[in-house]
């Protein structure tokens, strides 16, 4: 990529994820940058096609992380739990995406929507594939696992904010070994 093209990214990544999407503007971030506006207008035809390059960017990202993490266990449990840690770490450190789904979700929904389509479909496979993967060594019994992984990651959505911007990472992964001991070994007694 082009270093301007990627100073234009960073510089607008740091300035909507302190400021938000509305507040931050294409002057805001030229200065910032120390370019020319007329420069970033050469890159990107508005600041919602800068938020979408920033938001391709932060969820590249949280990919590339949840395959490297993943990518160091080996059973289909370790995965699950691999990829719930990674993915709030993620959510903590990077917050545009989801900071814009806090804060202006309503005005700015169009933009994010494919994103997020796609971001959950990629996860719900994920999931899907590590629950067949459990099926197939005999730890799991699903019967079907894409349902499963669509309540998953629906689950996982609903909490994602409170998680992500309420509770320290502590918390967050006490919340996670928690939830994960339901999901595994569930709420009746055996």
């Amino acid at each position: 990529m082009n270093d301007k093209k990627e100073r234009i990214i960073t510089t607008a990544q740091k300035l909507f994820a302190r400021f938000g999407m509305k507040k931050t503007t294409v002057d805001e971030i030229a200065k910032a940058a120390r370019i020319g506006k007329g420069t970033v207008y050469h890159y990107f035809g508005s600041k919602e096609e800068i938020f979408a390059a920033v938001l391709e960017k932060e969820i590249g990202y949280m990919q590339k992380q949840i395959e490297q993490a993943v990518a160091q266990v080996e059973t289909p449990q370790a995965k699950i739990h691999t990829f719930l840690l990674t993915r709030m770490r993620c959510v903590k450190e990077l917050g545009n995406y989801y900071s814009v789904i806090r804060d202006e979700y309503v005005e700015y929904m169009p933009l994010i929507e494919n994103y997020r389509i796609t971001h959950d479909h990629y996860e719900m496979m994920l999931v899907q594939n590590w629950l067949e993967e459990g099926n197939a060594t005999g730890d799991f019994d699903i019967e079907d696992t894409k349902v499963v992984a669509s309540v998953m990651i629906t689950a996982l959505k609903g909490i994602d904010y409170r998680w992500a911007f309420e509770m320290s990472l502590t918390d967050v992964e006490h919340h996670i070994e928690v939830m994960l001991n339901v999901l595994f070994k569930g709420l009746e007694k055996r």
